[in-house]
């Protein structure tokens, strides 16, 4: 049984960029049920009209890694977004990032190289949610990495949190690290995607999604979205 941390994150497109950040958690909470995974919140920020600016999220289960890796980079999406009123559409990109977990023995962190910051959790629009400082931002020295947990009122499992995806960032770092040691230069391969890099359109005018590295087009847009990734998937596993 394989854990991974999604970290998805808005980019261009304000507002709209955020609510189609929510439809892909959504697309992948959706899907890890379908798979039996287990999936649990690390850290979140809304936007004021419910969308969301960033999300960091574990998944648990099966072969879970081997399915997800390859969501990794920018998802570009063509719609009419719900704060347009000239039914004009507009064109927004999210990017996701897919890090492996690792083993509790794989990663060995000293302490002194972590600071620690205490803050009290904010909601959509940056107002305080809670009165005490209950959210936490790690500092790692050596890498220059900033975390953050802010998902619940206790301080010692966001402080838990926020080490889990300071882990996976550092094991990611280190596993690049060695690809690049061993390769000379950064592979160009599916999987290992730079988080710069067009994965993805979804256009929901014309019902289609394309993924851009097999050029290869799905249609049911909706029903996508809703969970059913595994044609995507299966594509991708099988090129």
């Amino acid at each position: 049984m394989s854990s991974i941390i999604i970290e998805i994150r808005a980019g261009a497109g304000g507002e709209e960029a955020a609510l189609f950040a929510q439809d892909l958690f959504k697309m992948y909470s959706r899907y890890a049920e379908i798979q039996n995974w287990k999936t649990r919140i690390l850290d979140s920020n809304q936007s004021e009209i419910g969308g969301i600016k960033q999300i960091i999220f574990e998944i648990k289960g099966n072969n879970a890694f081997s399915e997800m890796k390859f969501e990794g980079g920018v998802h570009r999406v063509q719609r009419i977004p719900k704060t347009e009123k000239a039914d004009r559409i507009h064109t927004s990109t999210v990017s996701v990032a897919v890090l492996e977990k690792p083993e509790t023995t794989q990663i060995d962190i000293n302490p002194s190289d972590i600071k620690m910051d205490f803050f009290r959790s904010s909601g959509p629009g940056g107002q305080n949610v809670n009165k005490r400082q209950t959210a936490i931002r790690l500092t790692h020295g050596p890498s220059g990495i900033v975390v953050t947990s802010q998902t619940t009122r206790n301080l010692e499992e966001n402080r838990k949190a926020a080490m889990e995806i300071l882990k996976a960032r550092l094991f990611e770092r280190e596993r690049k690290e060695i690809e690049n040691k061993i390769s000379g230069e950064r592979k160009e391969q599916i999987g290992h995607a730079d988080r710069s890099e067009k994965i993805r359109t979804y256009n929901f005018p014309q019902d289609r999604i394309t993924d851009h590295r097999i050029n290869k087009k799905f249609h049911n847009i909706e029903k996508i979205m809703s969970g059913n990734l595994k044609p995507i998937i299966k594509a991708l596993t099988s090129n």
